[in-house]
């Protein structure tokens, strides 16, 4: 897979948990929209990781032309060959948000991984676009991703299973549906043999943006983020794959609407930090 963009991306980039309103407020598909430069975008929807693609594709279509896109483009791309047809890719780089759909991250990576139309979407998060995901759309968004692993004992020496994603952020890892699946133990898992990493659990109904070096949590749900750097202690070098792992002085957070939180300082941002470090709505969306 390509390596991960390296100029500093001027476009915005979301994450999402999935399950989000669709039908009533719409919140962060509000938001989503809002962080566009422009009223009105055009927005290209990436069904690659649905088994179903038709029904997912129309349920996005009504509710992003309900939200007053001007146009909402369906990049169809199902195998490895449609990640490079020219079509696809005049899709992508017109589109001023990308959404990208939930379903199975190995097969967005698998299909998406070293292609032109990966080439395409980094190119339009460095040059101004919104790149958006749910599920397992957003799951794929960091450059090493969660692809699977037990959500009711995770907490086993090479339980969770992590491979290449898109490369659009590094740092943090992301999982889906965090709270209402119960995956905390997947990310303590990811912290104890990668301390390195930010775990970044979305609840449905939850998302965050990244944004210079910024976490800004927002919607009705919970964003769990997990910090693994002061770890002081751990068994997971002396162990056998399937044994126990035993992990101190790990440090949580739960973050709602309006919180944020700095990748570089890894601690939470006061709200008088936050006045002048918002991110903008550039139209009538929030």
């Amino acid at each position: 897979m390509d390596m991960p963009i390296h100029p500093t991306p001027r476009g915005k980039l979301v994450a999402i948990g999935g399950a989000e309103d669709k039908e009533l407020d719409t919140h962060i598909l509000r938001r989503v929209l809002g962080f566009a430069p422009m009223p009105n975008p055009r927005v290209g929807v990436i069904t690659t990781a649905s088994s179903i693609p038709d029904d997912v594709f129309a349920e996005y279509r009504a509710v992003f032309e309900r939200l007053s896109a001007s146009e909402i483009m369906d990049i169809r791309i199902r195998e490895r060959a449609d990640a490079a047809s020219p079509a696809m890719i005049d899709m992508i780089e017109k589109s001023d948000v990308i959404f990208i759909s939930g379903g199975d991250q190995m097969r967005l990576t698998s299909i998406f991984g070293g292609s032109a139309a990966l080439t395409a979407i980094r190119r339009r998060y460095e040059h101004g676009g919104v790149i958006a995901g749910t599920s397992a759309g957003a799951a794929c968004q960091s450059t090493t991703m969660v692809y699977g692993g037990s959500a009711t004992d995770s907490l086993r020496k090479g339980a969770v299973r992590m491979t290449a994603g898109f490369g659009l952020i590094d740092g943090v890892i992301i999982d889906t549906h965090f709270l209402e699946r119960g995956r905390f133990s997947r990310l303590m898992e990811v912290g104890a043999t990668n301390p390195e990493y930010l775990g970044v659990g979305i609840g449905e109904d939850a998302a965050v943006l990244f944004e210079d070096g910024t976490i800004h949590a927002f919607g009705p749900g919970h964003v769990i983020l997990v910090d693994s750097t002061g770890i002081t202690g751990s068994n997971v070098f002396d162990l056998a794959d399937g044994e126990a792992v035993s992990v101190h002085n790990v440090t949580m957070h739960a973050l709602v609407d309006g919180n944020a939180y700095s990748l570089s300082d890894r601690r939470v941002l006061s709200q008088a930090e936050l006045g002048t470090n918002k991110p903008e709505n550039n139209n009538a969306y929030n």
